[in-house]
């Protein structure tokens, strides 16, 4: 066996793609992924992932497995005991596993389960709590346009001139541990930020420094038809009909301020690792878990089974180790989160335990050209009679308050047509998405880049249409669900012996006992009776 590499997953929370200078925002201030991109990793312009919100999105890139195998596809499913995930994988494959307390993966009811699946779990919190915002109240009252908005703005700064986070103190203590081993073992490593989920809030420098004249236009719904009823219900319930364009563009551009401080943090780290000398040792990957309305289709936040490609596509960047081949820049090829899961293990020199369905991205890494996937999926909703694993009823059986930033979303999903199941086939040009209870949606990406007009109805592109929902059919048929690897016996010992001992030569029932005792299959027993 080779040298097998350090792993090193940063793992932002909610954060675009086209948040990225390199991929094409001419407001965004990226410099450290942007010349990461350039000259040492590449940047997949068209990585998708499988669900866009956070646990089914995890349960996904982490397995390999896409949400609809165990049903993973809701906020309150996590993996469980049983189940095999990326970490475990490399822990048993020899692999020292750090990671910090970012969850949204393991099911937390189950004791030692989140610590069984890493040799070392950072939790924090040891720093006193990062300033909060400069303006008091900034969401308003209930009843204003900003109350359901997740907008905060500029964040305090503490004595030391910093707003110092649980992410910083979380990327601090990755590098910490990468540069003081614990033993020899090759280490994966991952931090998991909350940034630039909402709310949208952040300090200086990083509030000013983004360019408000720049931000991109947004798309209003206004502009849109043949939109889900899930978007028409988030409006309806956010009331934010009065909040003005210079208020849309302000929270805009605090987002792209949001990930302009994970790429400081993303800089920070690499600068650490390459003063240690251990960077060229690195496998480095840089990944979100789905993105963010941001203001367009006039929705902040995100959607559960809404599939834009502001929610969808998201940053994935790798860096192989120095001594593997790589053509940094950026990539076109269409590629999947699963297939983050294949790549890391292949970079880990270590063998999957169970049937999966990502592609390892090396191929693509080593000729930025190659293409692995025709095809990209992303799915989520529910069925009518699974309203109760709505995420309203988290919060008990009369739900959230409607204090709660979170009580829009998590009422309009308590609507069975607007959160039904819904699942995406995309491909270079076109996105079809299917829908169980409300139309289906049709958008020609060359000619509407915004998905602003559905086209489902539309005859020019039927044929089309009926290309990509056969497609799909054979993804669903390929994908439905995994065999394990593993065998089970159909007979135990008593029921063995049942079907044996009427057969069995007196003078040989004594040694055949013995070997049912043993665990013998019937095979095994046949020339004896």
């Amino acid at each position: 066996m080779k040298k097998r590499p350090h792993i090193i997953i940063f793992n932002p929370d909610e954060m675009r793609s086209d948040a990225l200078a390199h991929l094409g925002n001419p407001a965004a201030v990226t410099p450290n992924l942007d010349q990461f991109a350039k000259a040492e990793g590449v940047s997949f312009r068209r990585a998708f992932c499988q669900n866009p919100v956070c646990v089914p999105s995890r349960c996904s890139m982490f397995t390999g497995l896409y949400p609809h195998v165990y049903g993973h596809r809701t906020m309150a499913h996590l993996l469980r005991p049983g189940e095999s995930s990326l970490f475990k994988e490399l822990k048993d494959a020899g692999y020292y596993v750090w990671r910090n307390d970012r969850n949204d993966l393991y099911a937390a009811q189950y004791p030692g389960w989140l610590e069984s699946n890493a040799d070392e779990v950072f939790y924090g919190g040891n720093v006193p709590p990062a300033p909060g915002p400069e303006k008091d109240k900034p969401r308003g009252a209930m009843g204003d346009a900003g109350f359901y908005s997740h907008f905060q703005g500029k964040l305090k700064l503490d004595a030391d001139g910093k707003n110092y986070s649980k992410d910083d103190e979380g990327v601090d203590a990755l590098i910490d541990r990468m540069l003081h081993p614990l033993d020899d073992r090759p280490v994966c490593a991952f931090v998991g930020l909350f940034y630039p989920h909402t709310p949208y809030s952040v300090e200086e420098p990083y509030y000013s420094a983004i360019d408000r004249d720049k931000v991109p236009l947004r798309v209003k719904p206004g502009e849109c038809v043949g939109k889900p009823r899930m978007e028409e219900k988030l409006r309806e319930m956010q009331q934010m009909d009065g909040y003005s364009e210079e208020e849309w563009n302000e929270l805009r551009a605090v987002y792209l301020a949001m990930c302009m401080k994970v790429d400081e943090q993303f800089g920070r780290m690499c600068r650490a690792l390459k003063q240690a000398g251990i960077y060229d040792d690195c496998a480095i990957f840089f990944l979100s878990d789905h993105g963010d309305f941001t203001g367009d289709y006039g929705i902040p936040e995100k959607a559960q089974n809404c599939f834009e490609d502001c929610l969808s596509s998201v940053p994935l960047l790798i860096k192989p180790p120095a001594w593997e081949s790589v053509d940094p820049g950026i990539s076109d090829s269409l590629v999947e989160l699963v297939d983050f899961y294949a790549t890391v293990l292949d970079y880990a020199q270590a063998a999957p335990v169970h049937t999966h369905f990502g592609k390892s991205l090396r191929p693509i890494l080593e000729d930025r050209t190659r293409e692995l996937r025709q095809y990209v999926f992303c799915e989520g909703g529910r069925l009518p009679e699974e309203s109760h694993c709505d995420e309203w009823h988290v919060n008990g059986p009369n739900g959230s308050p409607k204090s709660f930033v979170y009580w829009p979303r998590q009422t309009a999903q308590l609507d069975s047509q607007a959160h039904c199941k819904a699942t995406m086939i995309r491909d270079r040009r076109y996105k079809y998405i299917l829908r169980s209870l409300d139309q289906d949606e049709f958008y020609d990406l060359e000619k509407d880049p915004g998905e602003r007009m559905n086209q489902i109805e539309n005859p020019e592109y039927a044929g089309i249409i009926g290309k990509m929902q056969r497609e799909m059919l054979n993804w669903y048929q390929t994908t439905c669900d995994i065999v394990p690897w593993d065998f089970d016996t159909r007979f135990n010992k008593e029921m063995m012996w049942a079907m044996v001992k009427g057969k069995v030569p007196p003078e040989k029932i004594e040694m055949v006992r013995k070997l049912v005792e043993k665990g013998a299959k019937l095979s095994e027993l046949a020339e004896y009776v």
